[in-house]
């Protein structure tokens, strides 16, 4: 009995569609944990006192040039991140705006920057490894030299926070990317060194997670000691403990953050996004680890295509 090749093509087709459904579960990516080495900062709103010097910090040590979103000079200006702008306070208020760090009838200060994730969708997204995640240290970087301006990881970034010279005639994409050039003199991030209040504190980021529940244990009210620029650096700032919310943003957000967050008010009141534990790429991850698991997902494309191709054929004949 001989085979046609029409019915062979729709039985290899239904069989790679058979074996497709036989598999609904996605094959899991490994969780990846924090470097041993990891370094990022402890960003505190409750000690933020809204000077910005974090951002002429940053301006000098990166050689960024100066920005305005406005004509009219106003705080917030410029009033977000840019291709000029690596990190930025913004001011969340409420009502009469007269109490710090209190949702209602309050304000309160927040940095944005770079998050320095442990499982980086950039870096995932990324085709030409141009965004890379330092082994040792964890910080995310970009290399100009290997980037196609494809702009994938803006897309990929949970935080938006790549961003493109459009007004370049050889754009690049810039981010925080945690003063790396500092880094090996000895030197910390330009923001941390110069934040007078220890708002922005530099160090390993195991041990700002301590720092962080720290302060949460704190009494409200009752001075504390709180460490400046880094965590060792031995430099103290006395000031009154905050309520904190019982969290701290980046510990599990999307597989964790090596900059880490604590508030007064509601971390969706300053505009950061609520985010899944599972990081994005590790999603993406298993998504492709199940469909090319066995060649599944190819061998129902191909045989499909091989029976659209034969049909149309037959019929032209």
């Amino acid at each position: 009995m001989k085979i046609k090749r029409r019915d062979f093509l729709k039985g290899a087709a239904g069989c790679g569609v058979l074996a497709a459904v036989g598999q609904p579960t996605f094959a899991e990516a490994k969780k990846k944990e924090r470097l041993p080495g990891a370094l990022g900062f402890l960003y505190d709103s409750t000690l933020c006192i809204g000077c910005q010097a974090c951002m002429v910090g940053c301006k000098k040590a990166n050689n960024m040039p100066v920005e305005s979103s406005d004509l009219l000079p106003i705080w917030e200006n410029p009033r977000d991140l840019s291709a000029k702008t690596l990190n930025v306070i913004k001011k969340f208020e409420s009502g009469t705006g007269l109490n710090k760090d209190q949702e209602t009838d309050g304000f309160a200060y927040v940095k944005r920057q770079c998050m320095h994730c442990v499982d980086p969708g950039c870096v995932s997204a990324c085709p030409v490894s141009a965004m890379r995640k330092n082994p040792d240290t964890g910080v995310v970087t970009y290399n100009k030299d290997a980037c196609i301006g494809c702009r994938y990881c803006q897309i990929a970034c949970p935080f938006n926070i790549p961003k493109f010279q459009w007004d370049s005639a050889f754009p690049q994409i810039v981010k925080c990317q945690l003063c790396s050039h500092l880094l090996p003199k000895g030197e910390i991030a330009a923001c941390c060194s110069f934040c007078p209040t220890g708002a922005s504190l530099f160090g390993p980021t195991n041990e700002l997670m301590a720092e962080a529940k720290r302060r949460q244990q704190m009494e409200p009210g009752k001075y504390y000691d709180f460490p400046v620029s880094s965590i060792d650096s031995g430099k103290i700032f006395s000031q009154k403990a905050a309520s904190y919310v019982p969290q701290i943003y980046g510990e599990n957000a999307v597989g964790g953050t090596q900059v880490l967050m604590l508030a007064g008010v509601p971390f969706s009141k300053l505009g950061l996004p609520e985010l899944p534990e599972k990081s994005y790429a590790s999603t993406a991850e298993s998504i492709q680890h199940t469909l090319y698991k066995g060649m599944i997902a190819p061998i129902v494309v191909l045989a499909g295509l091989f029976y659209f191709v034969n049909r149309s054929q037959r019929d032209k004949d």
